[in-house]
């Protein structure tokens, strides 16, 4: 939980950035004369920046990051011109969150900027902004992200050595099947449902349910995804609100401790967020309450007040993925592992014909577009191995299938080795290893109909390499992996999983 793989150090180096970049962009503003209010502002825009434009080459980060802008600028006018109209907000409010989420349609960038002009709306409520503060809200924003563009693309450029890896396209669809579509309607009903109860608690942080209803879809594919985030996103919020009853209310908004304290807890919102949901709401909570006390607003009823909110706004996520174009985390799951093993036998055959000679042929995009979609599938698998899941059965299948998918990405990660060494040389029996790899995956990924022997005799009928065949051993070990898989995917899900040898 604390020590989490951190390869290259890449989090780490990323979580330095961030408070760097936000620590600038907030001290600039000061300096501009920028009032607290506008300079709050613009630290969050530089967190947002930071935290959400993840395309996958810089140049695409940089065109994304002066696109911002162009989404967050009007929400900012529109959001503190309906400040005194609570209807037309609301309903503002609304449109924008239906037009955030549909906008992920468009991959990286849509997503960046439909969470940018979320948050443009959701920071104006949060500070109260009005119309005569929009100039300096202006201000505050556009010189956040030169700060952060200059801190991220100038002054210490991660991705120019280390490009980002490519996530994962989302799964297919079409019309109200399509992800992006019915993510947007369930995410729409959920902050509306929200948005009314939210009022209906206090007519000044209601904001709060509906930032949780929205980020609670954030990366989620299915129910049971859903569910399991909103629940990590609560327990966040309790512990934080714990810590901040301990930290934030004694310090009274000292204006030094409070800025040491939101740095420490930038750090931790960038370092955690891929690792735990649950320990970056923890951050997100601490800081907001910090926040609260360098407005002078902070007190115990206000933190209990934000538990309150997020708990409506989780039940407003549980709501509509249940009843609005529910999708099912079994379709999820399977869909996922699908594509992991269309991944496993493009890799194999990448690497036989790089042996065979091919020097254009390379193994390691697929072993690489393997890690991810494994992450993929270790995220829609979370509900079943949640330690609250009370299918037994289910989370025993699931625990079970992760182990073996890993099996499978060190075996290719094996062959990827192998391929690169310029000593390795084609054996025949390689394109028999292979083909039969082939036939395992083609019987798992087939309709259920066709027979799980064909890929059982492979396996039998293979001879057993030797430790000066590396290839062939890990072909072997990708062989068995891929048939011991035939027992959790292709049984009923709730009948006893049968573990063999």
């Amino acid at each position: 939980m604390f020590v989490a793989p951190d390869p290259g150090r890449l989090r780490l180096r990323n979580s330095l950035r961030a408070v760097l970049g936000i620590g600038l962009a907030v001290a600039v503003s000061e300096l501009c004369g920028l009032s607290l209010t506008a300079s709050i502002t613009g630290g969050l825009a530089a967190l947002l920046t930071l935290f959400t434009v993840l395309d996958p080459n810089v140049r695409d980060q940089r065109v994304t990051s002066a696109l911002l802008p162009v989404a967050g600028f009007p929400v900012l006018a529109l959001a503190t011109t309906l400040h005194g109209t609570p209807l037309a907000r609301d309903a503002a409010f609304l449109a924008v969150v239906f037009a955030g989420v549909y906008a992920r349609r468009w991959g990286p960038r849509g997503h960046a900027l439909g969470i940018f002009g979320f948050m443009m709306f959701f920071v104006t409520q949060f500070l109260h902004a009005v119309p005569g503060q929009l100039p300096e809200l202006y201000a505050a924003v556009g010189l956040a992200l030169l700060s952060a563009g200059a801190v991220r693309y100038v002054l210490w450029p991660i991705e120019r050595r280390t490009p980002p890896p490519a996530a994962p396209p989302g799964l297919p669809g079409t019309g109200l099947a399509r992800p992006t579509t019915r993510q947007a309607f369930q995410a729409t009903a959920a902050c509306a449902f929200a948005l009314g109860i939210g009022q209906a608690l206090s007519d000044d942080r209601w904001y709060w349910a509906v930032g949780t209803a929205w980020w609670i879809f954030v990366n989620t594919a299915s129910r049971g995804e859903t569910l399991v985030r909103g629940f990590r996103r609560v327990l966040g919020t309790v512990v934080g609100i714990a810590a901040g009853l301990l930290i934030a209310v004694p310090l009274h908004g000292a204006p030094a401790p409070t800025a040491a304290l939101v740095a420490v807890c930038v750090f931790g919102i960038f370092y955690t967020a891929a690792p735990s949901y649950s320990w970056m709401m923890f951050f997100v909570t601490v800081m907001a309450g910090l926040l609260y006390g360098l407005l002078g607003v902070l007190h115990p009823g206000l933190l209990l007040l934000r538990f309150e909110e997020t708990a409506i706004g989780a039940l407003g996520a549980a709501l509509a993925v249940v009843l609005v174009l529910p999708v099912t985390t079994h379709a999820a799951n399977d869909a996922w592992i699908q594509r992991a093993l269309h991944c496993v036998r493009a890799s194999t055959a990448a690497t036989l014909d790089r042996l065979a000679g091919n020097p254009d042929a390379d193994p390691a995009p697929h072993a690489a577009e393997l890690e991810l979609l494994l992450g993929r599938v270790r995220m829609a698998l979370a509900p079943l191995v949640h330690p609250l899941s009370p299918l037994r059965a289910r989370k025993a299948r699931a625990r079970q299938v992760l182990v073996l998918l890993d099996d499978c990405a060190r075996e290719v990660r094996g062959l990827v080795a192998v391929a690169a060494d310029p000593q390795a040389s084609h054996d025949a029996r390689l394109a028999a290893a292979c083909w039969r790899v082939e036939t395992a995956v083609e019987a798992l990924t087939a309709p259920p109909a066709t027979a799980r022997t064909t890929a059982e005799r492979a396996v039998s009928a293979r001879p057993r390499p030797t430790a000066e065949e590396p290839a062939l051993a890990h072909l072997h070990g990708l062989e068995h992996a891929l048939v011991a898989l035939h027992a959790p995917l292709r049984t009923d899900p709730r009948a006893p999983l049968a573990i063999t040898a």
